[in-house]
């Protein structure tokens, strides 16, 4: 809901308000943003308005009508550079003379209902006919088709002759707000716009407890990615940024801002995020009297050429406050990106298990190998086979024929076709690899086109993984790859895409644009990647397209607008994916994120984890393998046939379940971790992961805890659940593992009538047919008193006896949980 209240407006979702007013002056004074309070008249507004005397030292006045006006101190909604805000600008524009004051100030504002890509005017054309305003990815109303209500606020720099229109929209449903910016340029002059960022928030400190603030931020790199860090914000600005051409495993576009006693059940969170898949920087300045929050665009690097009569438009921020802690933000960060966010038919539809070639053949296929897998496959209850790289022109490693997208007959001698039509006899669904963007030198399509690269012509390249970038600011180029990519997804049944993106801009220019604008070239590759993704989910609706970007350095709304999915990371070590998969939690829900099930030694690692601990980690994701499923021992292959069948019983769970996290990890990925200025003492992270996620209709549930590090004499151990319905009873069981005795070594022979030497032959035969069971943890209670109380589970070994009341529980296991209400049994009110 949003009310005008003579100059006061309010924004209100279910459980937040977000307050601002127009100062005399003109000037967004940003009032309030938190747990929802209530506003009916301007005069309920008062209690939010500052009071200003006299300008403190050497602060400067905004003007000589208004002397006690300090836009230094002032909470604003935009900032502009000039007039005393010495912080970080919101916008930044050199304007025909070359001065870069900017002063916007209020001129009309309208309220109703809109569609975020359609409210304001569209604006003019930029050079090639390339409309600066239009082509951006943007939340939706989702299945409902009510429209979000709507705020839009023009204001105006008279002086300089431009506009600035903010649009804000308010999800109620998932307590979120996003907003959008426009500049127009109403002067007679070009301008040079440096930056347009897309989200401003200004947090009013109110004494010392505002001071403890903390910056939550998610880091990484390749195969390390979403690593939590959490930064106490004492003074300075804190900066997290993207300068790779891509939202970036290096600091994802998602972050939070939230008080120091915060944890995950409890205390004041915000969270933001862009949908962009760009260069983008997130920042934190705290001084004077309030703390900046500010998200967009990255200006390092970006300039934009701004005729008069032309606009740009900065993507969609998108804002959100919970008081109930970070679990709190998450859960109106999930049902976001699954409400409004994703699209088409894959997107509430839950999604097959799937088998992957790349651990199993890497670059090395054959159709005779990628059937074998398949018949593998389908024995195990696996719906797809994914042929990944190798498959086209001459491609036996990473050198050559990206760019060249017809099948090597001398691996697939009839086509995609009859392999996809093979792979369908079987009762599978077939899926393909891809990697439009890029090219190799070594390539027929870089021979005949060598101007479409981003390169600096004359100049050596800084490489990556031996490829280059295909200049999609180039219309031409987006032109050529929709009609590449079409025929590859139209030859046959293909009914899921892997689209990979495996190198970050270097050497960024675009032969096609003049010299004053290649500061322009980072921001119309998007716009031009943009328009690819979209014409082609629109063209093949019946596909299942997951975004990866050497694993997850794209993992980001603006992508999610078009693809159902994200592979996660390229590292697949059940370890490092625990912590990788609880860093994307916190933004984003884990049924868009790919999961897979790989061989051991691990390929990143080398890592041994058992096949158990793997798929536990796997399944709070989107279920797949990705090792040589054809040459497993039997017995592998059928416990594989075991995790397959039950994954799909609780497969609803895991996909629509809303997801909680309890204990975590500390930093085995590199990640900062948290000291003890940054969080409470229940966010403290150790040796433990721990996840529930639960049926929407609260019936069901499923558990996860996993243990880096076996310890001795610490055989206690529990399971703390949350998000059950506390009026019901539950029946809570694990499945019941059954242990090699080979795990013990040597120790067999404190319970073998007769002496068995380790790793004997004798020792094998045994192991092959006697079996050691495992706990069996089975209680039924209220769900209050589980998540109140926890479960105690069996002990683990601790060196002094092993049976079926032991927990066998050695380095990197997991266990899973289930917990089923007893519908016949509820508390009575």
């Amino acid at each position: 809901m949003i009310r005008q209240l003579e100059n006061v407006f309010v924004l209100e979702t279910a459980a937040s308000s977000y307050v601002f007013r127009v100062l005399e002056s003109g000037h967004l004074e940003h009032l309030y943003f938190g747990r929802k309070v209530t506003i009916r008249t301007a005069d309920d507004a008062e209690l939010l308005f500052p009071t200003r005397a006299f300008l403190p030292g050497n602060a400067a006045a905004y003007s000589a009508e208004y002397p006690a006006l300090s836009m230094e101190r002032l909470c604003q909604e935009v900032s502009g550079l000039g007039k005393g805000d010495y912080s970080s600008p919101f916008v930044d524009v050199i304007h025909g003379d070359g001065s870069r004051t900017c002063d916007f100030r209020f001129a009309a504002a309208a309220t109703g209902k809109a569609a975020p890509g359609e409210a304001g005017d569209a604006g003019a054309l930029g050079p090639d006919d390339l409309p600066a305003s239009d082509g951006l990815p943007h939340s939706w109303s989702g299945d409902s088709g009510e429209e979000p209500d709507c705020l839009t606020v023009m204001l105006a720099d008279e002086e300089q002759q431009m506009r600035l229109q903010i649009t804000w929209y308010v999800y109620s449903d998932c307590d979120v707000i996003t907003r959008t910016v426009k500049i127009y340029n109403d002067s007679d002059e070009e301008v040079r716009l440096q930056a347009l960022m897309s989200l401003q928030l200004d947090i009013p400190m109110r004494g010392t407890a505002d001071r403890g603030m903390v910056f939550t931020t998610f880091t990484g790199g390749w195969g390390r990615e979403m690593q939590r860090n959490d930064l106490p914000v004492i003074s300075g600005r804190y900066v997290s940024e993207s300068l790779l051409g891509a939202s970036s495993s290096r600091a994802n576009p998602f972050c939070m801002l939230r008080d120091a006693d915060s944890t995950e059940d409890h205390g004041n969170v915000y969270g933001f995020n862009l949908i962009y898949s760009g260069n983008h920087r997130e920042s934190v300045e705290c001084g004077g009297e309030r703390i900046r929050f500010m998200s967009g665009i990255h200006p390092q690097g970006f300039e934009w050429q701004l005729a008069s009569g032309e606009c740009f438009c900065a993507p969609e921020a998108v804002l959100s406050f919970s008081g109930d802690g970070m679990n709190g933000l998450s859960q109106n960060m999930h049902g976001f990106v699954r409400e409004h966010i994703l699209r088409g038919p894959w997107a509430k539809k839950p999604r097959p298990v799937l088998l992957n070639s790349w651990e199993a053949c890497y670059m090395d296929i054959s159709e005779r190998k990628l059937l074998r897998l398949a018949r593998a496959a389908k024995e195990a209850g696996i719906e797809m086979l994914v042929m990944d790289d190798g498959w086209f022109g001459k491609r036996n490693d990473d050198t050559c024929s990206l760019g060249d997208w017809t099948p090597d007959k001398s691996k697939l001698p009839g086509g995609i076709k009859r392999l996809c039509d093979k792979v369908n006899a079987f009762g599978l669904d077939f899926g393909i690899w891809v990697e439009p963007e890029m090219v190799n030198v070594d390539s027929d399509l870089y021979r005949a086109h060598p101007d479409w690269t981003l390169e600096i012509p004359g100049h050596p390249h800084s490489e990556g993984r031996t490829q280059r970038f295909l200049d999609l600011s180039r219309p031409e180029v987006v032109d050529h790859l929709i009609g590449a990519m079409s025929d590859v997804f139209g030859c046959a049944n293909i009914q899921y895409v892997k689209w990979d993106m495996n190198r970050n801009f270097t050497d960024v220019f675009s032969a096609a644009l003049p010299a004053e604008r290649q500061g322009e070239v980072a921001h119309r590759y998007m716009l031009g990647l943009y328009r690819l993704m979209k014409t082609l989910t629109e063209k093949f609706p019946q596909i299942l397209f997951e975004g990866c970007a050497s694993g997850g350095n794209r993992t980001d709304l603006g992508i999610l607008c078009y693809f159902q999915q994200i592979w996660g990371s390229d590292n697949t070590d059940a370890l490092c994916r625990a912590e990788i998969q609880n860093g994307y939690s916190y933004g984003y829900p884990l049924s868009v994120i790919g999961a897979h099930v790989s061989d051991v030694p691990n390929h990143q690692t080398l890592r041994y984890t058992p096949l158990s601990s793997r798929y536990a980690v796997a399944s709070f994701g989107l279920l797949g393998y990705e090792c040589n499923l054809a040459d497993m021992a039997k017995e592998e292959r059928e416990a594989i046939m075991k995790q397959v069948a039950f994954y799909k019983e609780w497969r609803d769970v895991y996909f629509s379940g809303r997801f909680y996290r309890g204990r975590r990890f500390a930093g085995t990925l590199g990640g900062m971790g948290t000291g003890a200025a940054a969080c409470g003492a229940e966010d403290a992270p150790g040796d433990t992961m721990e996840w529930t996620v639960v049926a929407r209709d609260h019936s069901r549930a499923v558990g996860f805890i996993m243990q880096k590090l076996s310890l001795p004499n610490l055989p206690e151990q529990y399971y703390l659940p949350k998000g059950l319905d506390p009026t019901r009873r539950y029946h809570f069981t694990n499945t019941q593992e059954k242990h090699n005795i080979k795990v013990f070594g040597s120790l067999v022979n404190t319970i073998s009538p007769v002496h068995i030497k380790q790793d004997s032959i004798a020792h094998g035969l045994i192991a092959k047919f006697k079996k050691l069971d495992g706990e069996r943890e089975e209680v039924t209670a209220y769900g209050d008193a589980m998540m109140a109380a926890g479960i105690r589970l069996h002990p683990a070994y601790a060196g002094t006896g092993m049976d079926e009341n032991v927990r066998l529980f050695r380095d990197f296991y997991a266990r899973l949980y289930f917990m089923e209400s007893v519908e016949s049994e509820k508390v009575e009110e």
